[in-house]
């Protein structure tokens, strides 16, 4: 036994119309189910309304006629849902009764053998196989005939308005993609790009994704600046929408971006270079005021005895000490400095020394335009006592 989902009104429909075509055997049939030829697939819009045409005559009958007195046809419409076919009541009249759901009625009032079912305010799942049954009984009860067709209606859905939007950044010379998508078409909408007058153009493959709604643009130049019109379309209706493609000559944003980080670098190297000019000037004056009053004047060495040579001509040739030039015994007191050479010490040709009565040594007094004594201790250099000659020659 065939099992049938559905409420228990809608079951026992069921199980008469299983139960009158068992019935209605070959022999005893005398009703006829006809539809037109050539429509037993029809199509109708989303929304719109379809009639789905069939009538019945008697065996023997060339056209269909008004109904006889005795006439007690039982109708039913199903729809067909699902891979499992299963059988979904549309509309039934039973005993003079007619119940459907909503939307669908029949084209005639009954009694009539024209048993036509109109629907109205179609939806995409409204579309499917459906099947009329008619089960012909007279006065009595008894059963004359049964008989059933199959139409197939399918309910097509005109585009939705699509959504056009812009992938990349319009650039000269860079490349963008202009992008249209309907999210709801049957079948598939077709798509196809244009652009608005006054440059009004027309776009084709390769650059036109007709399928898929895509319209590539490469090499932009500021001329291709404009409205874009995207028409998502197919047999029953269309939609669009619009974009505007503004192509600009330099990256803005990158521009303005360098330009800030320009100014800030900018600004750091004047910070930088200020505070290295700063710097440098206090380097300069801090050995200007190295000079110091509490520094240790360098020790004097003193003249040795016995190991001096005096030239013969008068003059100091030269004036050696091996005990001057050797470090003190003992160590160093604090404070004290080690001898430096100094002036006085290198081997440098002697003066002539003018000769003198006077029984004590004169200073050599610096050249004029010469290095003062101030400036040569601050160098470092000791001050050295020339002693005077005698007229005979000998040093006093």
């Amino acid at each position: 036994m065939v099992s049938l989902p559905g409420s228990p009104a809608t079951s026992l429909l069921r199980f008469l119309f299983l139960g009158l075509t068992t019935l209605a055997s070959p022999s005893r049939a005398q009703v006829e189910l006809h539809v037109p030829a050539g429509l037993t697939k029809l199509r109708a819009v989303e929304g719109a309304e379809v009639v789905l045409p069939a009538w019945y005559t008697l065996q023997g009958e060339v056209s269909s006629t008004k109904p006889k007195p005795w006439e007690v046809p039982t109708v039913i419409w199903f729809l067909l849902e699902g891979k499992n076919m299963n059988m979904s009541q549309v509309l039934a009249h039973i005993s003079g009764v007619t119940s459907s759901k909503p939307g669908a009625s029949l084209v005639y009032p009954m009694p009539s053998r024209n048993v036509s079912l109109r629907l109205q305010g179609l939806q995409e799942k409204d579309s499917g196989p459906y099947l009329c049954s008619v089960n012909l009984q007279d006065s009595q009860g008894t059963v004359r005939g049964h008989s059933s067709k199959t139409l197939e209606l399918n309910v097509l859905v005109p585009p939705a308005p699509p959504s056009c939007r812009l992938r990349g950044v319009p650039h000269v010379g860079t490349n963008v993609t202009l992008s249209c998508q309907s999210p709801r078409s049957k079948p598939a909408a077709q798509y196809q790009w244009v652009r608005s007058p006054p440059s009004s153009q027309v776009f084709f493959a390769p650059v036109l994704d007709a399928i898929h709604g895509s319209l590539n643009l490469k090499n932009l130049s500021t001329s291709m600046s404009g409205v874009y019109i995207c028409k998502a379309h197919n047999e029953v209706g269309s939609a669009q929408c619009n974009v505007t493609l503004k192509v600009s000559t330099g990256p803005e944003a990158t521009v303005v971006a360098g330009a800030v980080v320009g100014t800030m670098v900018g600004l750091g190297l004047l910070v930088g270079l200020v505070l290295l000019y700063q710097r440098r000037g206090k380097a300069l004056e801090e050995p200007a005021n190295d000079i110091k009053e509490d520094a240790i004047a360098p020790r004097t060495l003193p003249w040795p005895k016995g190991s001096d040579t005096i030239s013969k001509n008068g003059t100091l040739s030269s004036v050696t000490s091996a005990r001057a030039l050797r470090p003190p015994h003992g160590p160093p007191r604090p404070g004290a400095l080690s001898p430096t050479p100094s002036l006085s010490s290198q081997v440098l040709p002697s003066p002539r020394l003018p000769r003198t009565d006077g029984a004590h040594p004169q200073p050599i007094s610096p050249s004029p335009g010469g290095v003062s004594s101030s400036a040569l201790s601050r160098m470092g250099a000791v001050p050295v006592m020339v002693p005077a000659q005698s007229q005979a020659g000998s040093l006093v």
